[in-house]
């Protein structure tokens, strides 16, 4: 009896002794060590630059963060809305600025609740309200779900394949024991102070997904969390790296490591280190973020006597920030409400003053590009 028993203990959350979790102290702190030294080199780099380009950096940054976080979830929300919502809630002022919908303002308004608000203690409330925050409507897809409450029916499974054939990746706990569960780390997330922040979000973050607590949305919130104990590791309420933008690039690798260790025992060193490596890349690719925003600077401070209509201003703008597909006289017009002929002087003004070029590839219609300035990496 008692080696059936031992088999049907697959999952990690079915151990007698979770959630005591274990790792070998030599090789995470030697990793830690690397990884709270990368960090600290970026904010200090961070803090020479001047307050609009902080600014710029981090709109940047959280603007990135939420759209992948999404992205990991199969969700795809368009990039301007997601920016337009964020400046607004931070009080910033950008070029173009546009609507965004109910979907779009509830993932932002969790974000930022996270890493702006990351003193303010983790509670059951909390996070109910960032659950209803991404479910306005009640519904996830054309499902029903129990919103702002933990989820109460049936087995909670990741699977993959075809109807009739799937594999099952991961069973969490039964609802019955999610109340139980989340009180347990609730406390342990506010009261545990003897644990590297860093290290502390590794844990937190396998551990919340484990649980598993919502009907849906738990990766989501599982990032959100993770971001705030990052933001609490910064003292920061300004954030220069993703993480969620990292775990999309490195996606395969994350459910991998996710689902061996939650098949494991509770040794979790495997996976501190992947996620410790995963951070790691994740400061490491700000760079692009940092020349993106130097640039952009660059670019205004040697146009900063070049007259330009509003129009023009903000499609530079989005041209800087990463213009999604290519730029025609159609979609000028477009975006800016304007009829094609007012789009076109636009467009041949800005190729007189040498800002707009050509595209080279040609093609059926005419695309247009930024010319790059002298130096210039974009």
């Amino acid at each position: 009896m008692s080696q059936i028993m031992r088999r049907m203990k697959v999952y990690i959350h079915e151990q007698d002794n979770w959630p005591d979790f274990n790792w070998d102290n030599n090789q995470v702190l030697l990793k830690l060590g690397e990884t709270r030294n990368l960090q600290g080199k970026l904010l200090g780099r961070m803090e020479t630059l001047g307050f609009d380009l902080q600014n710029e950096a981090v709109l940047n940054t959280l603007t990135l963060d939420v759209i992948k976080s999404s992205e990991i979830e199969g969700e795809f929300l368009e990039k301007e809305q997601v920016r337009s919502s964020i400046a607004r809630r931070l009080g910033l002022n950008i070029a173009g600025s546009v609507h965004s919908e109910r979907n779009v303002d509830g993932i932002v308004e969790m974000m930022l609740d996270a890493t702006q608000r990351y003193l303010v203690p983790l509670t059951a409330d909390r996070l109910f309200d960032w659950h209803a925050a991404l479910f306005p409507t009640g519904r996830s897809g054309m499902h029903k779900i129990t919103v702002a409450d933990w989820r109460k029916e049936g087995p909670m499974q990741v699977v993959s394949g075809p109807m009739g054939k799937e594999k099952v990746h991961y069973e969490a706990p039964k609802s019955e024991r999610v109340a139980d569960e989340m009180n347990i780390f609730l406390n342990w997330f506010e009261n545990e102070n003897g644990l590297d922040l860093v290290l502390k979000a590794a844990i937190a973050h396998l551990w919340f997904v484990t649980i598993h607590p919502f009907d849906d949305g738990n990766g989501r919130i599982t990032r959100a969390i993770t971001d705030m104990l990052l933001a609490r590791s910064d003292k920061s309420v300004q954030r220069f790296y993703s993480m969620s933008a990292q775990i999309r690039v490195e996606r395969k690798e994350y459910y991998n490591i996710l689902e061996k260790t939650q098949k494991g025992n509770l040794d979790i060193t495997e996976w501190i280190l992947w996620f410790l490596n995963c951070l790691t890349n994740a400061i490491n690719s700000t760079e692009g973020i940092l020349s993106k925003v130097l640039y952009k600077a660059e670019f205004w401070k040697l146009h900063s006597t070049t007259i330009l209509n509003k129009r023009q201003q903000s499609m530079i703008n989005k041209l800087l920030d990463g213009f999604n597909g290519k730029l025609t006289s159609s979609k000028w017009g477009k975006i800016n409400k304007c009829s094609q002929d007012t789009a076109l002087r636009d467009i041949q003004d800005l190729i007189k003053k040498d800002i707009l070029q050509k595209e080279a590839s040609g093609g059926r219609s005419t695309n247009y590009e930024l010319v790059k300035m002298p130096g210039g990496n974009n």
